[in-house]
């Protein structure tokens, strides 16, 4: 187990209070040339949440917030916490039915959205009624009076609020990540956000002072939880608007900081990207995050400068439940002492080290258990099991101690009778030079079972046939993993950290290339 300090008894909100009245001058962050002292932010957050008490609100009212990475929406989620409101992340990107459903599942009540969103939101402000609708950067002009944004937080009142949450009230409900299937509302405690942030503050040996790059989007737990943890730990936000993977170094170095936070598909996107003279001139010195292929881990330090800090967490336990502190290639490391990791097979039982199975957790720290699902007990019901929350991930454990990943349970699909791993057919084909992105999934198949479709993306001036990929796959995958059918795309539909929602791409196969059809033969 990783050392790490109990989580304890003081708020956010009572943090927050501290840090405004002992260090009010210093910088919390940077945003388009311009700083925002620490003293400032709390007086809008008070003034924010003030001004909400005023019309209304009551603690556990449920508040949606649809905002762009901006300082402002920084404000918005700090002031929802000071005074126990529960804040509703809203994918900016969303629409149509995709849109209304976290409004119609986690019960909104009130909405803070911005302007650029109003075409969007058009519909759901015909059905839904809500009892505080605030605007930011402008007025719908069909809108009925509703209320700036900007006005709420100019409110007179810019002391403390008289409402505070505690530490195990529930605060916010996370949308489950719906890469798979229609997402669930994870529920939040004050305790369990700041828990999430003490564990990078830990992963990172961040100092204070120092500088985080923000680029993920702040309607998802890893850009609220890199928020808060420059509260706690008192450093520095250096914010871009949106990820970039041409520009990522050089932002980081724009911006001063010394710690970059990657997930998903970030490490091998920026690494695919044309060396640069930036590549080694940022200042950065520890990449963390998860889900650093084992394969990259040392290209991605050799090429960058930098130290890979790899970790495990989820939506419904707190941003990293397991650390490597300790640089070991491959490996998400060893759970933090708030937990236990093991690793089971389908009846409960312990793996033996080198067998891989499904990663579970349990807390022994208090408060920091699964808090459940918003309104859906049998789901909750459904991810444990003597104790334990079973995360859907495959893991293995070596003789040392240490994790590693081994994919999605719920991402594979069964051809033929052999069960297919997603992700281990992903990773090989990313070794493909012309092949920036790549998904796959399973499509019906006249014989039953599944049949293997990849997505791919390319990078800029690349050309890949798909006769020539598969010629390619030939001496790399076995013949049970060859895909049958290849569709490009331009971009892939996204959640907010980067990775790809299959859910919404098309099984359809009448457009794709078909190794069936194509005459193509190979030495299986």
């Amino acid at each position: 187990m990783t050392a790490t300090p109990s989580v304890g008894e003081t708020t956010f909100r009572e943090i927050m209070d501290r840090e405004a009245a002992t260090d009010p001058d210093r910088v919390f962050c940077k945003f388009g040339g311009e700083t925002l002292t620490f003293g400032a932010l709390n007086e809008r957050v008070n003034r924010l949440a003030n001004a909400l008490l005023a019309k209304g609100l009551k603690k556990g009212d449920h508040v949606g917030l649809m905002l762009p990475s901006h300082p402002d929406h920084i404000v918005a989620i700090f002031a929802l916490a000071k005074i126990g409101l529960v804040r509703v992340p809203i994918n900016t990107s969303l629409k149509g039915a995709a849109l209304e459903y976290p409004f119609e599942a986690f019960a909104v009540t009130s909405l803070i959205a911005d302007i650029a969103y109003a075409g969007q939101l058009e519909p759901i402000l015909e059905k839904f009624d809500f009892d505080v609708l605030a605007w930011r950067s402008g007025v719908p002009e069909a809108a009925s009076p509703q209320t700036r944004f900007e006005e709420l937080t100019a409110f007179a009142d810019g002391s403390a609020p008289a409402v505070a949450p505690a530490a195990d009230d529930i605060i916010a409900i996370t949308p489950s990540s719906g890469t798979t299937g229609a997402p669930k509302g994870v529920l939040k405690s004050d305790r369990t956000l700041r828990a999430g942030p003490l564990a990078i503050l830990h992963l990172t040996g961040v100092q204070p002072g120092e500088t985080f790059m923000l680029w993920e989007a702040l309607h998802h737990g890893a850009g609220v939880a890199v928020c808060i943890a420059a509260v706690i730990g008192k450093i520095t936000l250096g914010i871009v608007d949106r990820f970039s993977a041409s520009r990522f170094w050089q932002q980081a170095g724009d911006m001063g900081a010394t710690r970059v936070h990657y997930l998903g598909s970030v490490l091998p996107m920026v690494l695919k990207q044309p060396e640069s003279p930036s590549d080694k001139s940022h200042g950065v010195i520890i990449a963390w995050g998860g889900g650093c292929p084992a394969e990259l881990w040392r290209p991605v330090e050799e090429r960058f400068g930098v130290s890979i800090r790899e970790g495990y967490g989820l939506s419904e336990m707190i941003t990293f439940c397991l650390v490597n502190v300790d640089g070991k290639v491959g490996s998400i490391g060893k759970p933090l002492s708030w937990f236990d990791a093991s690793v089971m097979d389908s009846d409960g039982k312990e793996c033996k080290p080198g067998e891989v199975g499904e990663l579970c957790i349990k807390s022994h720290e208090k408060g920091l258990h699964f808090l459940g699902y918003f309104r859906n007990e049998k789901a909750t019901a459904e991810s444990m099991r003597d104790g334990w929350f079973r995360t859907g991930d495959l893991a293995r454990q070596d003789e040392e101690g240490y994790f590693y990943f081994a994919g999605r349970a719920k991402d594979s699909i069964r051809r033929r009778g052999i069960n297919i791993s997603a992700w281990e057919v992903e990773r090989v084909l990313l070794d493909h030079p012309a092949i920036e992105e790549v998904a796959l999934i399973g499509v019906p198949s006249e014989l039953g079972e599944d049949e293997i479709k990849i997505f791919i993306r390319k990078p800029a001036g690349h050309e890949l046939e798909p006769a020539d990929l598969m010629r390619w796959c030939e001496s790399r995958l076995p013949y049970f993993q060859w895909p049958r059918f290849i569709e490009f795309v331009e971009d892939f539909p996204r959640t907010p950290t980067q990775r790809i929602r299959k859910m919404e791409l098309s099984r359809d196969t009448t457009n794709a290339w078909d190794f069936d059809q194509s005459g193509l033969k190979l030495q299986r």
